[in-house]
């Protein structure tokens, strides 16, 4: 899978939130400074070439839908994330957040006990 610019990702948060819509719809949901029109719309047809969404013609627009769950991009994206930057050690990431101070003791202990107790 292709990696989505900081750009892409944006647009494809707006697209999942909508589950569909038009070039507009999108911009409606996306936060300030929203980009332009023409400038999402080119990033929407981008999103298409690389099989993020798909398309459809309804009357003078595209309606566009997702072609992957968020849940999916995020499962591909950190795995290669952590593959590229922890040697595929999960430890080695939680270590990292866990020396910059940027998860707490409790939060640890929130986490083995997702892990010990998983749910069904």
């Amino acid at each position: 899978m292709e990696k989505l610019t900081k750009q892409e990702e944006e647009a494809m948060q707006a697209v999942w939130q909508c589950g569909s819509g038009s070039v507009k719809d999108f911009l409606d949901v996306m936060p300030e400074p929203q980009p332009p029109y023409t400038t999402l719309a080119s990033t929407i047809k981008n999103l298409e070439r690389k099989g993020f969404v798909s398309s459809e013609k309804v009357g003078n627009s595209y309606r566009y839908v997702p072609a992957i769950k968020e849940e999916e991009y995020k499962k591909r994206f950190m795995n290669g994330f952590v593959s590229d930057y922890f040697q595929n050690s999960y430890k080695d990431l939680v270590t990292f957040f866990a020396n910059e101070k940027k998860i707490s003791a409790s939060e640890l202990k929130e986490i083995i006990n997702l892990i010990e107790n998983p749910k069904k």
